[in-house]
């Protein structure tokens, strides 16, 4: 069973390699398989400063900078896998930059500071509120 898999992408029982958007959904950045190739698809990550296709090779050492909802994360692989575990294995494949934590640290700081604009009602808009919203919106 062994020696169906490639030489070039198991070398003394590590891996060498694997595709893009399989690392980047065993790292956890993204939920599925899916969501991480369309980000490949819509550039939204780069492999040491290339985009990246969602079938291109990770290798260890390679600088990724990856754009998802939780923001922008610039992380360097440590190590590769094809299987998705525990968060807490996972966060072991790879080692994010200080950089990179700092300015997330830094604009989860302001939008904690901005606080919330909009007032949240409770329940449905009154008949006032529904014309002022119609208004807004360009309706008669």
């Amino acid at each position: 069973m062994a020696d169906a898999v490639p030489r070039f992408w198991i070398e003394n029982q590590v891996m060498t390699t694997v595709r893009m958007d399989k690392w980047l959904w065993a790292a956890r950045f993204f939920k599925t398989r899916v969501l991480a190739a369309r980000a490949c698809d819509l550039g939204r990550i780069t492999s040491n400063g290339q985009p990246a296709k969602p079938a291109r090779d990770v290798h260890g050492g390679d600088l990724l900078h990856v754009t998802n909802d939780a923001g922008d994360f610039q992380v360097e692989v440590l190590l590769l896998s094809e299987m998705r575990g525990p968060a807490s294995v996972a966060q072991t494949l790879y080692r994010e930059t200080d950089e990179s934590r700092e300015l997330r640290a830094k604009l989860a700081a302001e939008r904690k500071a901005t606080g919330q604009f909009e007032t949240s009602q409770e329940g449905r808009p009154s008949k006032r509120d529904r014309r002022e919203i119609n208004r807004l919106r360009g309706r008669p």
